[in-house]
């Protein structure tokens, strides 16, 4: 690799899980194709797990080359702090709706992932629940209409929900006695038998409506039965073998929300959420770390899953990007692992940047080249994302009207 270079074309890691769609993923990069494979995310980072491949006349792991020399490629300030590239970004297509989960804080990973290790529990065993010893907050923005569940709702509208879903008003004493942790606390916790019994009148009713058509997506309805029948048990020959997810109970516990095209959202440590259909972009601190509530067919962990959970409203937050200049805005999070920003550009735009760690470059529509001292790269389908290393000085040019993200590090530069 030659000694100064700066700027690189970064490949990244497709990964094939049953949610995801056929159509985002391979239209930016058509080598991610694999037969008939769903394709739910595009990993751009370097994560122990699937660490992304840059390419100059070697192709060389990513995570290999920031422990040959951490200063040189994140600066010494971030190779200091985090002693690795502190952030994960991905592309995602969300076909079928995700698993309810909670992530960790940085302590409680710590120390959990250091517990696991110590019992002896393999990194890649199903019932594994810490894959490293970092949090997870994150960080996305829908590229398309964009359905999601985000935290809990707020009481007085919870106690609407509750008391206005008529399989649902055994709940409501409930929570009006024992809080969110009571009322959630009770769910996660009650026997699959009692689950169905609870909820089968419930998906009777409302999975025939969606059927016919005649549930909006605005609706807790519409994802509850969609939910039944994703995550159901339909070889069952009678209700003894009849399994519902429990996880339906929390699509009306918490926030359903619809972003827009470019509008974003942060999820901190202990806010429970859940993607249900749509396209994004998502950063995170670089971690795989995912406690599970319902909607999946992965492990779940009760017990570990509460050690984390917020129980409290969430606060919803619909970012819409803070212009740092005429062509670039920053979706702020106030958290330290990383940063996100966007250029909305039209052909001929030009920009300039200088940066002050390690960043990702990610090309979601149009064709931009990027140019570092001799160096240049084009961004177009089939090449979608780049790495710049720190101290890189970049100018960029759009050759068509582009949308490009940038994957940085909060990173006080001096000129």
């Amino acid at each position: 690799m030659k000694k100064g270079k700066k700027l690189f074309y970064l490949e990244g890691i497709p990964q094939y899980y049953t949610w995801g769609g056929q159509t985002l993923i391979p239209s930016l990069v058509p080598s991610a194709k694999s037969g008939d494979k769903p394709i739910a995310e595009f990993w751009m980072g370097a994560h122990h797990s699937a660490p992304s491949v840059v390419k100059d006349d070697q192709h060389i792991k990513l995570n290999d080359l920031i422990e040959s020399d951490a200063d040189e490629i994140l600066g010494e300030q971030v190779a200091k702090k985090f002693g690795r590239l502190p952030y994960l970004l991905k592309l995602l297509d969300v076909k079928d709706m995700l698993s309810i989960q909670v992530h960790p804080s940085k302590k409680g990973a710590e120390e959990e992932y250091a517990r696991e290790n110590a019992e002896g529990i393999p990194l890649n065993a199903s019932h594994r629940n810490y894959k490293d010893d970092n949090h997870k907050p994150e960080l996305m923005v829908a590229l398309s209409d964009f359905w999601l569940l985000h935290g809990f709702k707020p009481e007085e509208k919870l106690k609407h929900t509750l008391g206005s879903v008529p399989e649902l008003k055994f709940l409501l004493p409930v929570f009006e006695h024992s809080g969110y942790e009571g009322l959630y606390k009770m769910i996660m916790s009650m026997p699959q038998k009692e689950v169905n019994e609870k909820l089968r009148s419930l998906t009777q009713r409302i999975i025939p409506l969606y059927n016919a058509g005649k549930l909006e997506r605005s609706q807790e309805d519409f994802w509850a039965a969609r939910a039944a029948l994703t995550f159901g048990s339909p070889d069952a020959k009678n209700e003894e073998q009849e399994i519902i997810d429990r996880g339906i109970f929390s699509i009306y516990f918490f926030n359903l929300l619809h972003l827009k095209k470019g509008e974003a959202i942060f999820q901190d440590a202990g806010v429970p959420h859940a993607y249900l259909e749509g396209h994004n972009v998502e950063i995170m601190a670089n971690s795989d770390n995912v406690l599970r509530g319902g909607l999946t067919s992965k492990h779940i962990d009760v017990k570990e899953l509460l050690k984390h959970v917020k129980f409290e409203p969430a606060k919803v937050n619909i970012l819409h990007g803070r212009k740092v200049s005429d062509k670039e805005s920053l979706f702020e999070t106030g958290v330290r692992d990383f940063q996100l920003s966007v250029f909305h550009l039209s052909k001929d735009d030009t920009f300039s940047f200088h940066s002050p760690t390690a960043e990702i470059m990610l090309l979601t529509e149009g064709k931009v080249v990027l140019k570092e001292g001799e160096e240049r790269v084009v961004l177009e389908k089939g090449h979608p994302s780049a790495i710049i290393f720190s101290g890189g000085k970049t100018e960029g040019t759009a050759m068509q009207n582009s949308v490009l993200f940038r994957a940085s590090v909060p990173v006080h530069i001096s000129e």
